[in-house]
């Protein structure tokens, strides 16, 4: 089993929590999603290693993005551009 952990930009709401969760675990072999909104931290564990082009494409899907390590700071607090689910 492996976990691999992310940062989500984006994320304003319990909404947006529920669907980045639900779109990751549907990527193949994921055990368990951990999102925390506050954050925007994402935890991904996997039977085998977590493939990190599926778990970014799955947050894609969601409506939001994965952040690039070099910009996890500049980033994390950014939520003044909207909601991806709409709801701001």
């Amino acid at each position: 089993m492996s976990t691999a952990t992310y940062s989500v930009v984006g994320m304003t709401c319990g909404h947006c929590v529920n669907s980045v969760t639900e779109e990751v675990r549907q990527v193949p072999g994921v055990t368990d999603v951990s999102v925390h909104l506050a954050t925007g931290g994402l935890a991904v564990s996997a039977v085998a290693d977590v493939d990190d082009g599926a778990v970014r494409a799955a947050v894609e899907e969601a409506g939001y993005q994965v952040a690039e390590p070099a910009n996890l700071l500049a980033g994390a607090g950014d939520q003044t551009s909207g909601c991806g689910c709409g709801c701001s």
